[in-house]
């Protein structure tokens, strides 16, 4: 039987910190049976702002990659994070620090995994991306037993403070961790990742790999509007696959699908408008109607969301563009709001009155855009 698209999903809250009196909100998918199944840690980003209001990443793309081919996935939200307790720790430039510090409850997750009887002990991958990444190079100064290899995707941090040579600071890090390192990687950086350009790349993997660092730099071009964001993206597999496959296969980790996955549930296509008209669109001013003719021009996966109050919201790429667009409309609306397109197509209900229950595909739950 094909899995089905929500990957035996489950939300775990695990211990970690000192004393391990932190507790971390993280997210399970696994193939069907009991395994053992080799193990996926992913590690999140940090979004601008104050850590505790970002909610919980999935990863559901990668993670689907990962559950074909037999493997149970993790996503700790690191203390502070999200509904994780713990405090969240920020030492300003000092990018060594800041690894180290996340790193501590990467490897808190992946002790309780080796306790859980569906994992195989001896095969795990950790992965990371943005913030998440450089956590994950971080780890590998420890011989972490089972863990295999690292998945580096635009790995780093960034800070804009006055006083702070983040780039510099980045590329010091990364010579520390190579000079320790302990676990081969790959790195995948796109060149138009729009925080971590390729010169500054090429910095940091130089100053891994001069002082003794296993790390091999895939090649990768551009993607999208912006790289950084592969990790997360519906197109992102197409682009990482590959290198990502023959490192894989060099670490002794399974790389062939053994399991299908069914397609999740879409919204159907109403016969109220074309996309593009935008004289059909109804309750919007100019401002809104400009908004859409934005929106037109936005990537896939999109959505746009409106209500009868006037509000509006579009989001694009990302997991669930849908939710996030319905959610963000309705913080700005008196009223409830409701889809009126997603991707290329109107989804907006012929009969007047229609539910906006009854206009949403099943949801699980909202996630996250841009991240570092």
């Amino acid at each position: 039987m094909p899995l089905d698209y929500r990957l035996n999903e489950q939300i775990i809250m695990l211990p970690a910190g000192i004393g391990k009196q932190a507790m971390l909100e993280t997210t399970v998918f696994k193939p069907n049976g009991p395994g053992p199944f080799p193990l996926l840690v992913i590690n999140h980003g940090k979004e601008s702002g104050e850590p505790r209001r970002q909610t919980r990443d999935r990863f559901i793309y990668m993670a689907t990659a990962f559950v074909k081919r037999g493997y149970a996935v993790m996503l700790p939200m690191r203390q502070g994070f999200s509904r994780s307790s713990g405090r969240y720790l920020d030492f300003g430039c000092d990018m060594t620090a800041n690894g180290y510090a996340q790193a501590s409850d990467v490897l808190d997750t992946i002790d309780y995994a080796r306790g859980m009887r569906w994992v195989d002990d001896t095969r795990i991958l950790v992965a990371g991306q943005s913030y998440g990444g450089l956590a994950t190079v971080a780890l590998g100064t420890q011989a972490v037993p089972g863990v295999r290899g690292l998945l580096n995707f635009a790995g780093g941090l960034r800070d804009d403070a006055d006083a702070c040579d983040w780039r510099g600071a980045l590329v010091a890090a990364f010579a520390h961790y190579g000079a320790n390192n302990k676990i081969p990687s790959l790195w995948m950086y796109g060149a138009n990742d729009s925080l971590f350009d390729p010169a500054l790349v090429g910095r940091m993997h130089a100053a891994f790999v001069g002082m003794g660092g296993r790390a091999r730099r895939a090649e990768l071009g551009v993607f999208k509007r912006d790289a950084h964001g592969m990790a997360a993206s519906r197109d992102g597999e197409k682009f990482w696959w590959r290198d990502t496959e023959r490192f894989l296969e060099q670490i002794g980790m399974p790389t062939r699908e053994i399991h299908t996955v069914a397609a999740a549930p879409v919204l159907p296509r109403s016969n109220f408008a074309e996309i593009g008209d935008i004289d059909a669109i109804p309750y919007l001013g100019e401002n809104g109607r400009a908004a859409y003719r934005a929106y037109l021009g936005k990537m896939t996966p999109r959505a746009f969301a409106l209500s009868p109050s006037g509000a509006w919201c579009w989001a694009e790429e990302g997991e669930q563009p849908d939710v996030r667009a319905l959610e963000t409309c309705a913080e700005k609306s008196n009223g409830p709001c409701t889809l009126y397109s997603v991707d290329d197509y109107v989804v907006w209900p012929n009969s007047v009155g229609s539910s906006t229950a009854e206009s949403q595909p099943p949801v699980v739950a909202p996630t996250q855009t841009a991240q570092q």
